[in-house]
C-alpha cells in the first residue's frame, strides 16, 4: 500500500497545499500523527516501530550554514534496502572523467530534439550524456543528459551517488516520487534530487522529455543579488519541499546505485521509499520557473545573462561557479539605442543551452524545443545572420517577449562530448552555416549602407 498518497492533480501542478515553501530551510513532515519524535532525533524507540537514520549531504563539521542533514524515520533502515550488488550496464549514461572520448574535433555545436524510443524505456535506459567535465570522484565538474523515457520505474529505484540532479523537463511531466516525498513536474518546472536520495521517476503522460545535469561539486544555491537588494530573481518561498509520503509495499524491488560512474544493481524484496516521517534540511524541491522575477536593462545595453541565475553551484573562488543554471523567461524588451538579443561574445565559461518551449531571440531558427547547443569556453557565438538584422532594424519600441523558455548549464570548465552525442544524427552539420552570411560591412564612412 501507499501512504499518505496525494489527490489526482494535473501535470505541472505542484499543489502548494501540499508542499511546503521555502528554499533551505529545516522542514518536518509526518505521513501518520505522532510518527515525528519531537525534543529530539533517536529516542530508544521510535513510534510504530520504526528506525531512525539520518542522512547527511555535508561532513558533520561543515559550518552551520552549509551543514545539511535530514532525520529519516522509516519502516526498514536503509542498510535492509541493498544486499550483495552486481554490475549493471548503462551504456549511454557517462560521468567525468568519459573513459570513453571521441576524437570530434574542435566547434560549436547544435542537436536536434532526441526521438523518443520504440520500445518501453524508463528514466534509467533512457538517459543520454551529451557532455561532461570535472571527476565526479574528486566532487568537481558536472554532467548534462537528455532523458526520454516511455514507461515509469516501476519495482526500481534509483541513487546517484555521484550527484545532485537539476531535472527539466521539456515535453511530458514527471511524478518523482523520493524517500522524502512526492513531487510533480511539467514543463517550465525544475525539480532537484539531492546526491543519494532514492526515487522513482514516472512521466505523467504517455512520454517525458528533458534535460539533467548532474552536479558533482557543491550544493545549488540561490544566487545573492547584490545591488538589486532583497528581492526578484527566484525568491526562497516559491521553492516547494514534498511532505512525507511512503510505500509499504513488499513487491520485488531492484535498487540501482550509480556510484563512481558505475552503474550496481540489487534486488530487494520491498519498496525502499518507506520513509514515515522526517525532518531536516537535506531536502528534494522544485520550482516553477513562471515565478522567477527578471530584471533587465531599461535604459540601455543588453545585461549580462548572469542576470538570470536561478540558482549557482559555487567553487573555492569567489564569483566563478562550478555551474550556473540561467533562463531566459518571457519579459519586457524595453531599452533603448539598444542590440537587444545577446551581443556576439567569447567567454571563460563553457554553456551547454537547451529550449523548453517558443523560439530563442539570438536562434530563431534552427534551434528547436528538446534541442540543445553547446558553446565551450572561449569559441566565439552570438546572434545568426537573421536574427542581428531584425534586432539592427526593428522599431526599439517596448516590446515583450512571449511564448519562450530557454536555459542555460554554465560551467568555469571545458564540456566533452559524449560518444553518443558525436555520432548521434541529431547533431547538425550544418550549424556553424548560421554565421556564414555575416559579411564585412565596414566601408570607411560612419554610417554604412546609408
Amino acid at each position: 500500500m501507499t501512504s499518505a498518497k496525494t489527490p489526482d492533480k494535473a501535470p505541472g501542478d505542484m499543489m502548494p497545499g501540499k508542499m511546503m515553501p521555502g528554499f533551505g530551510n529545516d522542514f518536518e513532515t509526518e505521513a501518520l500523527p505522532g510518527a515525528l519524535p519531537q525534543g529530539q532525533n533517536s529516542p530508544q524507540q521510535c513510534a510504530y516501530g520504526l528506525y531512525a537514520e539520518q542522512l547527511s549531504g555535508s561532513p558533520f563539521t561543515a559550518p552551520r550554514s552549509t551543514n545539511e542533514r535530514s532525520w529519516l524515520y522509516r519502516i526498514r533502515p536503509s542498510v535492509r534496502h541493498g544486499g550483495r550488488f552486481t554490475r549493471l550496464d548503462v551504456p549511454l549514461w557517462k560521468t567525468a572523467p568519459d573513459g570513453d572520448p571521441h576524437d570530434l574535433p574542435l566547434g560549436q555545436y547544435r542537436w536536434d530534439p532526441l526521438p523518443l524510443p520504440d520500445a518501453p524505456t524508463d528514466f534509467i535506459d533512457g538517459m543520454r550524456t551529451m557532455t561532461s567535465t570535472g571527476d565526479a570522484s574528486q566532487h568537481l565538474g558536472m554532467a548534462t543528459s537528455i532523458y526520454t523515457a516511455t514507461t515509469g520505474m516501476t519495482g526500481r529505484v534509483l541513487i546517484n551517488a555521484d550527484a545532485e540532479m537539476l531535472i527539466v523537463p521539456q515535453s511530458g511531466g514527471v511524478e518523482i516520487f523520493t524517500e522524502m516525498g512526492r513531487m510533480t513536474v511539467a514543463p517550465g518546472h525544475i525539480a532537484v534530487v539531492q546526491r543519494g536520495m532514492m526515487a522513482k521517476y514516472t512521466p505523467t503522460g504517455d512520454h517525458a522529455r528533458g534535460y539533467i545535469c548532474e552536479n558533482y561539486g557543491a550544493k545549488f544555491t540561490l544566487p545573492d543579488r547584490g545591488p538589486i537588494g532583497a528581492n526578484c530573481l527566484a525568491n526562497p518561498r516559491d521553492f516547494k519541499t514534498p511532505v512525507a509520503a511512503f510505500e509499504d509495499d513488499d513487491a520485488p524491488h531492484q535498487l540501482v546505485v550509480k556510484w563512481c560512474g558505475a552503474f550496481h544493481s540489487t534486488q530487494i524484496a520491498h519498496s525502499p521509499l518507506d520513509v514515515v516521517a522526517w525532518h531536516g534540511n537535506y531536502t528534494p524541491y522544485c520550482y516553477d520557473l513562471a515565478t522567477f522575477s527578471p530584471v533587465g536593462a531599461i535604459g540601455f545595453d543588453h545585461p549580462d545573462p548572469s542576470i538570470f541565475t536561478v540558482l549557482t553551484a559555487p567553487s573555492e573562488t569567489a564569483g566563478t561557479a562550478n555551474i550556473d543554471f540561467v533562463i531566459f523567461p518571457p519579459r519586457w524588451q524595453v531599452a533603448e539605442n539598444t542590440f537587444r538579443p545577446p551581443w556576439y561574445h567569447r567567454n571563460i565559461m563553457s554553456e551547454f543551452m537547451g529550449l523548453i518551449t517558443g523560439q530563442y531571440d539570438a536562434k530563431e531558427e534552427g534551434f528547436l524545443p528538446g534541442g540543445a547547443s553547446l558553446h565551450n569556453m572561449m569559441l566565439p557565438h552570438g546572434p545568426d545572420l537573421d536574427a542581428f538584422e531584425k534586432a539592427s532594424t526593428v522599431d526599439l519600441k517596448p516590446m515583450k517577449l512571449t511564448g519562450t523558455m530557454a536555459f542555460m548549464f554554465e560551467t568555469r570548465f571545458p564540456q566533452k562530448v559524449s560518444r553518443f552525442a558525436a555520432e548521434t544524427d541529431c547533431l547538425q552539420d550544418d550549424y556553424i552555416d548560421c554565421w556564414a552570411a555575416l559579411d564585412r560591412r565596414f566601408d570607411g564612412t560612419p554610417n554604412p549602407g546609408k
